[in-house]
């Protein structure tokens, strides 16, 4: 009678091992899944931050949001620009009569 008993703890003891084990490979699938999702949604999200950025940037530097270049006024002198005055040489003096 004790071989009858055995046989049944150990069938009860293979099926606790057995559960036990595709416990643990069903956790480890759902962890590998998370990471997998986590990841994804990381590098979209990345993505998407990028994409507003360069949008912004486009929209303020070509388009319709950059502004408009303002006319650049110069002076317009209202007196004539000064010139040098001539140059004067003494006229060379004739000489003395004798």
């Amino acid at each position: 009678m004790a071989t009858g008993a055995g046989k049944n703890e150990s069938r009860v003891a293979k099926e606790r091992t057995r559960l036990y084990q595709a416990r643990a490979e069903f956790h480890d699938g759902i962890v590998r899944r998370r990471r997998h999702d986590n990841l994804v949604a990381g590098v979209a999200g990345g993505a998407i931050i990028l994409a507003v950025i360069g949008g912004q940037v486009a929209y303020y530097a070509l388009g319709p949001g950059r502004a408009a270049p303002e006319p650049i006024s110069t002076p317009i002198p209202t007196t004539p620009i000064p010139t040098a005055p001539p140059l004067t040489t003494p006229l060379p003096t004739p000489p003395p009569t004798p």
